[in-house]
């Protein structure tokens, strides 16, 4: 199984009401086809009353196995409903990477 498909699958533990996995390695200077730089967007109720550093804890615990190995980074934009809507549902730009390929 792909990595992307793993977290996309562990992270299904949260109830997203919206999820995106976006692979953003090929943004890096990585090998072709790698899987190593991640950016997640994700909406869930469980996020209510809950400060953004607590939502980071609960994914980065939930995909432990993969920053231990083949996850070199992983931007986290986690949001409640009406977060995600009072940013019209719009998901974060990510910067380029210093010496990476944009292309």
């Amino acid at each position: 199984m792909r990595i992307q498909a793993i977290i996309e699958d562990k992270l299904q533990a949260l109830e997203p009401t919206y999820l995106a996995v976006e692979n953003e390695s090929h943004r890096h200077n990585v090998p072709a086809n790698s899987e190593t730089h991640f950016k997640v967007t994700l909406v869930s109720g469980r996020f209510e009353g809950m400060m953004p550093v607590k939502r980071h804890q609960q994914i980065y615990a939930l995909l432990a196995d993969e920053l231990a190995g083949p996850v070199h980074a992983l931007a986290l934009h986690p949001y409640t409903a009406a977060e995600w809507a009072a940013r019209g549902e719009a998901r974060p730009d990510s910067p380029n990477c210093r010496g990476g390929d944009a292309s």
